[in-house]
C-alpha cells in the first residue's frame, strides 16, 4: 500500500514541474533573442530533392536526416529592420549589431527542404541553445 501511495505521489509531482524552457542567446554579447515559445514549427522538407539542381550537395543520394540548421520564429520588436517596413532583409543582435539571420515576407526554404511564409530564420550557430 505504501509503495502504491509513493508511486502515485511521484507521478503527480513530475506531472507538475514544468518542462525545461529553451531560450536562445546571441553567442557574441549573450543578449536573448528568442525562446520556445515564439519558435514555429515546420514539416521536415523531402531534403535535397527540394532544392534546385545548382543550390544541392555533390552528394548523389541523401545520407539520411539532417536537423536543420535554423530556427524559424514569429517576427519580434527588436528586429528593427521588420519595424522599418523592409520586405527581406538581415536580422542583427540590437545589442551587437552580429548578424543572426535573416527575413522575407515571401518565404524562405529551411535547408531540410521545407518552405517557411513569411520567414524569420535565426541561424543556430549564431546562438547559443540554453535551458532554463
Amino acid at each position: 500500500m505504501a509503495v502504491a501511495m509513493e508511486a502515485t505521489l511521484n507521478d503527480t509531482n513530475s506531472l507538475s514541474e514544468p518542462k525545461p524552457s529553451v531560450i536562445y542567446r546571441c553567442k557574441k554579447c549573450r543578449r536573448i533573442v528568442a525562446t520556445e515559445e515564439l519558435i514555429l514549427p515546420h514539416k521536415r522538407g523531402q531534403g535535397q530533392k527540394c532544392f534546385k539542381w545548382k543550390k544541392r550537395n555533390d552528394k548523389s543520394e541523401d545520407t539520411g536526416a539532417t536537423e536543420c540548421s535554423s530556427i524559424f520564429v514569429e517576427p519580434m520588436k527588436w528586429m528593427q529592420a521588420v519595424d522599418e517596413g523592409c520586405i527581406e532583409d538581415k536580422l542583427q543582435c540590437i545589442g551587437c549589431k552580429a548578424r543572426l539571420g535573416s527575413f522575407n515576407w515571401a518565404g524562405m526554404q529551411c535547408n531540410c527542404g521545407a518552405w517557411i511564409n513569411p520567414a524569420f530564420q535565426l541561424h543556430k550557430s549564431r546562438m547559443d541553445e540554453c535551458r532554463v
